[in-house]
Parts: structure tokens; C-alpha cells; sequence
């Protein structure tokens, strides 16, 4: 009986992957003009000042993050183009649903494009948004079997291994064509300090103008993409116009109910609507040469390594080899490899100051990560190479907008700053994974004006009473490393890593197992 047994539970696990969600056609569309909209109007002043310059303005706090994506979605009158790699539910995210349901009601054509992880289990809830007429939502690298439970996701997740491994891990709301928003953040209350229990310090680049136009150019090849599949092709059944009244009586009920039990922190959310502010910084902007650099959507469907020609990092490789002077990083998952640590112990070599700041093992969200890490510290600061790890807690609060270390935080925060002259910022990570196998966007900005705010801010994440500075110290013949970290005003060397036996576990594994690559 084992053998017809075996065979039956087979044809039973083929059944449940199999679902009868049906493959859909999904028909092209492309970016709206900008020209016409009260956008696109508020900041041709100065695109003719500054002829072939984009206006920029850093979104290091994480209100300004959150009002900055609300008033764009209230402002846009013609199209909102909508990209991200993870969105939780929560307070924050549901304010902005109802946000985008208004848009569609006055006649804005959305256009909300999501990794697939964010879709898990959530096929029916997410697409009842779809059922607007003026509402499109499409799943990047979808499983397109098995949708139905969780363990059929996963098998159908390991059943194609090769391929559900690679994310869209973009980050981008472009408003009417003519300004974007990129970064680090997705969307959830962890990103915008509405979660008391974790929240991630992060960063993102208001932009306007010309690079906006760059933007929706790439959102254009990632919707268009074969890789992009309407979410309406894995319902049983069409999401109905009663399923999106449902959802908008539902949003009410949430929103009312969230008014009431944190009044504090609702009426810091709602500023979007008492105090706007968008007004007033597309007044102050930051005008420059630019340009926006992304993957090419392809890189997802490449038999093994992409090639060279379909990476951001491939575009990026010229301003980094370029660097003569000062290179700050800034990366919540770092992972140089082999081929990192080669670059970095050049351009060290070369005199170049080299500093770099990451999550200490405490602090990361993704222990496993760190194990890819660690090994290259002592190669790193033996070539001259400085290096800070966030601290889960800081010595003491910080009034500063961008709150490096406050309770519970993880830095989440991507990039770069070159020469004092140059900032590229985005969702890219120095790691293997936003390299190889996951796709990014971001922005690289010539201007000294940036390039000195951005660098600041790195340096106040690098203060010993927020993170340790890792040191590679020499005693009694041996070598060792050691974490400064600063209490009461004095600093301390701490001789062994701070951090759980739980997350030492497992950053060892990943080390042990050697998954490097896959980090």
C-alpha cells in the first residue's frame, strides 16, 4: 500500500499547486504626460532656471517620509505610479489607501506594482483595490501556482527555486509624472516610527523635474514586463464592486478607531492634512545634474549570473572608480565579498578615507545577513578602512530629525557619498543580493550642497553614543577586535560582540554553510 499511497499524495500536492487561477494577457500602458498638471506647473519656474537640473530634498525624518508620499497622492490629478518590494499592514498604510481611493475617485489613473511577497495570502484583499475602475495592480515574479494556502506557496516557491529567490526590492512613487520619491523605506508602520516596538532609520530623496521623467521610464519597463502579472489573474473569481465598498467601509471603521486609541499619534500622520508642507520645500529644493539608475526588470529571469549589461551597480562603476579622495557608506545589509573587498583595499591603498557604517548583529533586522559580514571586518580595517555598526539603543535619545538608534532601531538606510561631491541614494544595499539577484533604483546627484547633508548624517550615525566604531587591536601577539561604544560620556572597549546567543547562531550558520552569495 506505500507505493499507491506515495503516488496519491503526489497527484494530491500536484492538484493544490495547480489551483485554477487562470495566466493572464495583461495589456501595456506607459507614463502620462506631466504637462497640464498643477505639479508639473509648481515647478516649471525652475526647471527653466536651471535648465537640465532635477530638484532635490532629503526625506531623513521619517514624518517628513510619510507626508512627503500622502501629499503627493493628494496633489496628483492625472496618474500615480506606485512601486515597492514590501507593504505591511498598518496605520500608516492604511491612510494611504485611503488616499489613493480618493485619487481614483477624482479621476487619477493608479498604477501599484508589488513584489509578489507582499501578495502572499493577500491576493483577494489587495485586488479588491483593483475592482476601481481607474485602479491597476500588478505582482512582480509572481508563484503562479498554488496561491490558495501558505504551504502551497512555499512549495511552489521551492519548485521554482532558481527564480523566487530574485525580488523586486524597488522603492518609487512617482505623482503625475513629474515628481518621485526614492529610498529605503517601503511601506509600513515600522518605516515611519508608528510601531513603538521596531522601528528602521532610514532615508529617501524627494526629486523633481528631469529625473522624474527617468523614473517613469523605468517604472514603464518593470509594468510592462513579462515578469509583472495582473493580480486579478490568480482570483477564483473578479474582484467585485461590493468587495471595494467593504474595503472602504473597513478603512473608516480602522481609521476612526485608530483616531481614538492613539490620538497622538494620528494627529502626527494627519499633518499631511493640517499642516501641509510640500508647498513650501518644492520651494527649496536642491537643483543638479543627475541621473537615475535602475536594473533592468530581465536581471530576474537571467540563467544564473545576470549579465553585466542589466546591473545598476554596472552604471554606478564608473563614479565609484572615479573616487580620489572620500568614499562613506551607509548600507543596513553589507556584504562586501571577495570582489568588494578587493575595490575597497585599492581605493584605500590609493589614500582614499573610507568609512563605512552598518548594523552592528544586535541591531539588524536579519541576523543571518551578518554572518556574510563579519568574516571581512578584520581584512577591512587592516587595509585602513573604518567601521561602524548601529547600536540597537543609543546612549541617550536624540532630537535630531534622522534619530539614529533610538529604542529598538534597525538602520535600513542605503547610500553613498562620493568625494563630498556626490550621493547616490536608492534601495540598493552593498550586499550580494541587490547586486546579483534582487532589482534596485535609485538616484545619483552631482551637488556638493547634498553630498555635505547626506555626509553629515552619516557622521552622526558613526558618534560612539549611537554606534560602535569596531577596532582591530594587536595584544600579546594576537590579533583581536574590539567595539568602542560611549556610556555617561566615557568611552568603553568592549571585547566581545554585543548581541544575543540567538542572532550569534544565526550569523554562524550562514557562515558555516557558506551562503554568502545569497545574502
Amino acid at each position: 500500500m506505500e507505493g499507491p499511497l506515495s503516488i496519491r499524495l503526489l497527484l494530491l500536492g500536484m492538484l493544490l499547486l495547480t489551483g485554477c487561477a487562470q495566466v493572464a494577457v495583461p495589456l501595456p500602458s506607459s507614463a502620462l504626460p506631466a504637462s497640464g498638471t498643477q505639479l508639473a506647473a509648481d515647478i516649471a519656474p525652475f526647471t527653466i532656471q536651471y535648465p537640465g537640473r532635477s530638484g532635490f530634498r532629503l526625506l531623513d525624518s521619517s514624518t517628513d517620509a510619510f507626508t512627503a508620499r500622502a501629499e503627493l497622492i493628494r496633489l496628483a490629478q492625472r496618474s500615480l505610479d506606485i512601486q515597492y518590494y514590501i507593504i505591511h499592514d498598518g496605520v500608516t498604510t492604511r491612510m494611504l489607501v485611503n488616499e489613493l481611493l480618493m485619487a481614483a475617485d477624482r479621476g487619477v489613473r493608479i498604477r501599484l506594482l508589488i513584489d509578489d511577497t507582499s501578495s502572499d495570502g493577500n491576493d483577494y484583499a489587495l485586488a479588491a483595490l483593483a475592482a476601481h475602475p481607474n485602479i491597476e495592480i500588478r505582482v512582480f515574479n509572481p508563484v503562479r501556482v498554488g496561491r490558495s494556502t501558505d504551504v502551497t506557496r512555499y512549495l511552489g516557491r521551492l519548485l521554482h527555486l532558481s527564480r523566487q529567490h530574485r525580488r523586486m526590492h524597488n522603492k518609487l512613487l512617482l505623482a503625475d509624472s513629474s515628481i518621485a520619491i526614492v529610498g529605503g523605506r517601503n511601506l509600513g508602520d515600522e518605516y515611519f516610527d508608528a510601531k513603538p516596538e521596531m522601528n528602521f532609520t532610514d532615508l529617501d530623496l524627494l526629486a523633481a523635474g528631469p529625473v522624474a521623467a527617468q523614473l517613469s521610464h523605468s517604472f514603464d519597463q518593470y509594468w510592462n514586463s513579462s515578469i509583472s502579472q495582473p493580480i486579478t489573474g490568480f482570483l477564483h473569481r473578479p474582484p467585485s464592486q461590493a468587495s471595494l465598498t467593504r474595503m472602504r467601509h473597513g478603512l473608516q471603521r480602522y481609521l476612526d478607531s485608530e483616531r481614538v486609541r492613539d490620538s497622538a499619534l494620528y494627529n502626527r500622520l494627519r499633518q499631511y492634512v493640517t499642516a501641509p508642507r510640500l508647498e513650501g520645500w518644492l520651494q527649496e529644493l536642491t537643483w543638479a545634474h543627475s541621473k537615475a539608475l535602475w536594473d533592468a526588470p530581465s536581471k530576474i529571469a537571467a540563467e544564473g549570473e545576470p549579465h553585466p549589461s542589466l546591473l545598476l551597480t554596472t552604471q554606478l562603476l564608473p563614479d565609484l572608480q572615479a573616487v580620489d579622495q572620500e568614499l562613506f557608506t551607509v548600507s543596513a545589509y553589507f556584504v562586501p565579498t571577495e570582489t568588494g573587498l578587493k575595490y575597497l583595499s585599492q581605493e584605500a591603498a590609493k589614500g582614499v578615507d573610507i568609512r563605512v557604517l552598518t548594523n552592528s548583529l544586535e541591531a539588524t533586522d536579519v541576523p543571518a545577513v551578518h554572518g556574510g559580514y563579519a568574516p571581512y571586518r578584520e581584512a577591512l580595517l587592516e587595509k585602513g578602512i573604518r567601521l561602524y555598526e548601529m547600536r540597537a539603543q543609543a546612549e541617550k535619545e536624540t532630537t535630531k530629525a534622522y534619530s539614529f538608534g533610538q529604542s529598538q532601531s534597525s538602520l535600513h538606510s542605503k547610500a553613498l557619498v562620493l568625494d563630498r561631491e556626490r550621493t547616490f541614494v536608492g534601495s540598493f544595499n552593498f550586499d550580494p543580493r541587490s547586486i546579483l539577484w534582487n532589482t534596485e533604483v535609485g538616484i545619483l546627484v552631482d551637488s556638493p550642497a547634498l553630498a555635505a547633508r547626506v555626509r553629515q548624517l552619516i557622521l552622526d550615525g558613526m558618534a560612539p553614543g549611537v554606534s560602535y566604531q569596531v577596532k582591530r587591536i594587536e595584544r600579546d601577539g594576537k590579533v583581536r577586535l574590539v567595539w568602542l561604544e560611549e556610556r555617561n560620556g566615557k568611552l568603553y572597549e568592549l571585547h566581545h560582540e554585543p548581541g544575543s546567543l540567538w542572532r550569534r547562531f544565526n550569523a554562524w550558520v550562514v557562515q558555516a554553510v557558506g551562503l554568502e552569495r545569497m545574502l
